[in-house]
């Protein structure tokens, strides 16, 4: 594959620094998760998907519904109904529900393990060329945009 890095070309700083951030935030965005979603699609799956398999594998037998809902629910951006993707998952053998909690069965992790690949596939593209510390300078001034504008600027844990 060739380096879309080739076609990049330089400009003097004040000709950056006019740029609108909004106009490259938002293609920046655009084709992130564009390449995140047709990654998750080859296991016929949403981002939603990908982020009830990480929480219920991050922490087994922790999270409800209702919970995991309230906190995924302001990232969704399609109308993706949560309990849908549950009952998919719970369909699909990858999922299971105990006493209200959710966990990976193996089939799960085994399915997580696959979409994580494609996943860190997708994440060294997006930062092909692009410096550690160029990375964290980018992050930290966007949470300063965030900041700026009435948001929370902290990292999710």
């Amino acid at each position: 594959m060739t380096s879309t890095a080739e076609h990049l070309k330089d400009y003097p700083a004040d000709v950056i620094a006019a740029q609108p951030i909004g106009a490259w935030t938002g293609d920046a965005y655009r084709r992130v998760v564009g390449a995140i979603r047709d990654a998750l699609a080859v296991e016929d799956l949403t981002q939603p998907h990908w982020w009830t398999l990480n929480h219920a594998a991050g922490a087994p037998g922790r999270w409800g519904r209702d919970e995991l809902t309230a906190r995924l629910a302001p990232y969704e951006d399609l109308g993706i109904d949560f309990d849908d993707v549950y009952d998919d998952l719970v369909a699909r053998g990858w999922l299971r529900e105990d006493n209200g909690t959710m966990t990976l069965t193996d089939a799960g992790a085994a399915g997580l393990e696959r979409v994580r690949e494609r996943s860190a596939r997708v994440h060294r593209q997006t930062l092909d060329g692009i410096s550690d510390d160029d990375f964290v300078t980018t992050i930290n001034t966007l949470r300063r945009i965030v900041a700026n504008l009435g948001g929370d600027p902290n990292i999710a844990e």
